[in-house]
């Protein structure tokens, strides 16, 4: 893996300056007070109990909600202002699918490469580099609602990776994943991370964290620790990323 030292320090492509995020009338505080700098070309890693404000910072990240206070710059772009230009420069692969079941892998993939105002020709050529690495060649004129949950996710990703983007965010990209095809999408992740992309992504578990170059542990809307793996897990003397979680959570109360 890269070194995450060169990371975030020189022309980050992702920028946030206490971002606040409030629902029902400031009833619930999602996401409070939130910094991140994340530079070109790396794997970044949002972990934290489910409810602790991950999916909420992707999705104002992305344009698709609107802060309630704070600044973001994607691409050096202020979001959600110049979010139309943005979109066109990222993938999103969400934690839910975003699929058709009556449509095939194909019409689902041509339908997303539409939307980024792909020519045929061009998306023909794209699929055919895909759908191979994704292990998807195969079923390619396969309806979704025939696929298992693995191959639905690698439909996602092919998805949010059909025009090339500069920046792809997945929220939960593993989840309810088997250990094998978990593993093949970490190396599949860090191919594309050496390429130049930027990958921002989401967890509750917590080894997930280790396969990252850099991490954001999330409590409560809040970034309680940062940086890479080994750096925080020598700065709580812990073997892991999970002890150090936990370690951070004592005494407070559950997040869900």
């Amino acid at each position: 893996m890269a070194n995450p030292s060169i990371y975030s320090l020189k022309e980050p492509v992702i920028e946030t300056s206490n971002l606040v995020k409030i629902y029902k009338e400031g009833a619930i505080k999602a996401v409070d007070g939130l910094n991140l700098k994340i530079g070109k070309g790396e794997i970044y890693a949002l972990i934290g109990a489910n409810g602790s404000g991950k999916t909420t910072t992707i999705s104002m990240l992305t344009g698709s909600l609107f802060p309630t206070s704070g600044e973001i710059r994607v691409l050096g772009l202020q979001v959600p202002k110049k979010r139309r230009i943005v979109a066109a420069a990222i993938g999103v692969a969400p934690q839910e699918y975003a699929l058709y079941s009556d449509l095939t892998v194909e019409q689902n993939v041509w339908f997303f490469a539409k939307l980024y105002s792909m020519d045929r020709s061009s998306f023909l050529k794209r699929l055919d580099e895909l759908l191979p690495i994704l292990r998807l060649d195969e079923r390619r004129k396969t309806a979704v609602y025939n696929l298992s949950g693995g191959m639905k996710r690698r439909v996602s990703i092919a998805c949010a990776l059909v025009h090339q983007p500069r920046i792809v965010f997945f929220d939960e990209a593993t989840v309810g994943i088997d250990p094998v095809l978990r593993a093949f999408f970490w190396d599949y992740f860090r191919s594309l991370a050496e390429a130049g992309l930027t990958i921002v992504l989401t967890s509750h578990v917590m080894d997930e964290a280790e396969r990252a170059n850099r991490i954001g542990l999330m409590r409560a809307g809040k970034l309680i620790e940062y940086g890479t793996p080994e750096e925080i897990k020598q700065r709580h003397s812990a073997s892991s990323i999970e002890q150090v979680f936990l370690k951070l959570s004592e005494g407070a109360v559950a997040d869900e």
